[in-house]
């Protein structure tokens, strides 16, 4: 039966893609230099958009009028200028849209060796989809929303997939540990309203059921820098968990390259029920403070109360304070581009819980093949990883490294559809209370076909 889905999901995805064909072709890209001084420009009329015969079609971000669109992120988060974007453009009257997925077929081993009791395996396909689309409103005004789905609850399985010292959320009523858990079927629903000031400053207003608070770096399913790993980061529910909330509202303003936002939101995570909506009870809040520098570089702080976000733990709430830095450089040539991410996030529960976790990773792209990596350290506590606190000491607090490397090359291409070979090896490392459940050093690997839409360069 999960083959059959996992075949399906792959057909949709090359019909989709396939109606934006001729489109696409009709882009060239542009020369590096030219890429970098479109994207440093405040110009206003470069940033209004295209003619196409009669209509005007908004080219912009999606939360202003006068900042380049690849400085999109997931939620109301900005990347680097200089950023990729993956895609299929349409133009349908006024409005812009534009279609993003990412799909993985693999093989997934954890802890190959099998030095420890916890590892596991299986063949899964990670996956979402996201249409967005935006148009202006008037003189001073543009309109966007986005819709966001996965099918990871059919094509992962309800209790996820497996990943040594994951941790977050249930299946059955009971914590999900060494796997993480399958994203809802509806990820995101959402509508934005952005009012110019002038060129230099914007007020927007963000709606979401689900949606994302401002809160954290961008979620790592969107981070460029991310986007040929097929796994979650241990650290997601110290970093970017907040990015699928039933309930957000966030109210922001824009001051040239200095972004100021608050939300409102649903603290609760999603429930196992991956197919419903989940009731909003908007009992959290979030600041959130982004500058960008420059066209390379974007830079986040960020703090919250998320009120019970573990629905096996209702009585815990959870102070959360944020920061990264996010690095991207489009390189000479057609489709090459180096992306970093460096992120800190630390849960406060009170004076003996309190823990942080930090993540630094990268993707080298040369045009058809890639190279990655990712680091990790995350505390955590051990009632998260399923012992008895008496075990290792009351209020014991563990500390967990990881190290992933992986590669993959293109395939072929279905019409704007890229199809990827590729594989990674992660090595792990926790403190010696550990190595007699998990083993000195346990190695999971993987190998995957990956299916994600060709680089989208505009025509200006």
């Amino acid at each position: 039966m999960k083959t059959t889905i996992t075949f399906l999901c792959f057909l949709a995805t090359a019909v989709l893609a396939l109606p934006a064909t001729a489109q696409h072709q009709g882009h060239q890209q542009q020369p590096k230099d030219t890429v970098t001084h479109q994207m440093g420009q405040q110009d206003h009329s470069q940033h209004m958009g295209m003619q196409h015969g009669t209509m005007q079609m908004p080219m912009s971000h999606a939360f202003s009028r006068n900042l380049p669109m690849s400085r999109n992120a997931s939620g109301t988060g900005w990347l680097p200028d200089a950023s990729p974007m993956y895609g299929n453009m349409f133009h349908r009257g006024n409005w812009m849209l534009m279609l993003h997925y990412n799909l993985f077929l693999r093989y997934n081993k954890q802890d190959v060796f099998e030095v420890g009791e916890r590892g596991d395996s299986q063949f899964d396909a990670p996956n979402w989809f996201m249409l967005m689309g935006q148009r202006f409103i008037g003189n001073r005004g543009l309109l966007r929303f986005s819709g966001m789905i996965s099918l990871d609850p059919l094509t992962v399985g309800s209790n996820g997939y497996p990943l040594l010292f994951q941790t977050g959320e249930t299946f059955e009523g009971s914590p999900l540990i060494d796997r993480q858990h399958p994203h809802d079927l509806f990820s995101e629903l959402s509508v934005g309203y952005t009012h110019m000031l002038s060129e230099e400053a914007d007020v927007f207003v963000y709606l979401g059921y689900p949606g994302e608070p401002a809160l954290s770096n961008v979620a790592f399913m969107h981070r460029p820098s991310a986007l040929n790993n097929p796994d979650s980061p241990l650290g997601h529910h110290w970093q970017d968990a907040t990015h699928i909330s039933f309930g957000v509202a966030t109210l922001g303003v824009r001051y040239r390259n200095f972004k100021l936002e608050g939300s409102s939101f649903t603290g609760r995570e999603p429930d196992e029920e991956r197919y419903n909506f989940d009731m909003p009870r908007f009992d959290s809040r979030a600041v959130r403070f982004t500058y960008n520098p420059s066209t390379n570089w974007s830079l986040q702080a960020s703090t919250a109360f998320v009120k019970s976000p573990e629905v096996a733990e209702p009585d815990e709430d959870v102070y959360r304070t944020t920061a990264s830095v996010l690095y991207g450089n489009m390189l000479s040539g057609d489709n090459r581009y180096f992306t970093a991410s460096a992120n800190w996030g630390y849960n406060y529960v009170d004076a003996h819980h309190k823990e942080h976790s930090f993540l630094l990773e990268s993707n080298l792209q040369n045009d058809r093949f890639a190279v990655y990596g990712r680091y990790e350290f995350v505390q955590k506590s051990a009632e998260e990883l399923g012992f008895e606190e008496e075990a290792f000491g009351h209020d014991e607090t563990l500390g967990v490294n990881a190290l992933t490397v992986g590669a993959n090359r293109q395939l072929t291409e279905i019409g704007t559809v890229n199809v990827h070979l590729g594989a990674q090896v992660s090595l792990f490392r926790a403190g010696s209370q550990l190595h007699p459940y998990y083993g000195e050093f346990p190695v999971s690997g993987q190998v995957y076909l990956r299916l994600f839409p060709r680089l989208m360069v505009p025509r200006m």
